[in-house]
């Protein structure tokens, strides 16, 4: 079994941005689509990691007392990104693979950091595995700071 170390991030400054994105409140019309994104977005990580099982979302159940939670970014009526908010957290910020390199991961990090600060939160957290260095580059590039470094397996 692979180790797996993950970094707990914080982000307690100002925000000093705008959304220029729109997302939606996931709505159960969309789990299809948002479960395959979602799977395809953690596989690899997940397979490398030796996480099981590697496609983590298999029915709605899994998710239906998250929906609440869960935001998506929607072009023209198709799931390109989704990012979860819940209470000062963020978490898994996923963007569709035809829609990755296009800047839509950070303007999805963004739009929920201000969703937090408009719900009077003062500290943003969110966790990121050691292996995902590609998303842990893009949290410190806007912000966060490792608060802590820690093995979970």
């Amino acid at each position: 079994m692979k180790e797996i170390i993950a970094y707990e991030m914080s982000f307690d400054r100002a925000l000093e941005y705008q959304n220029d994105i729109s997302c939606v409140p996931f709505q159960e019309r969309y789990w299809n689509a948002y479960r395959k994104i979602y799977n395809e977005c953690f596989y690899e990580m997940r397979k490398a990691l030796e996480v099981e099982p590697v496609n983590f979302y298999s029915d709605y159940s899994q998710i239906k007392d998250k929906v609440n939670d869960i935001f998506l970014y929607l072009q023209n009526g198709v799931i390109a990104g989704a990012v979860s908010c819940y209470g000062n957290e963020i978490d898994d910020l996923i963007v569709a693979k035809s829609f990755q390199r296009q800047g839509i991961g950070q303007k999805l990090l963004l739009w929920g950091m201000n969703r937090i600060k408009e719900q009077g939160c003062e500290e943003i957290i969110l966790h990121v595995a050691e292996w995902n260095q590609n998303a842990a580059k893009l949290y410190l590039k806007n912000g966060f700071r490792i608060k802590k470094k820690e093995r979970v397996r």
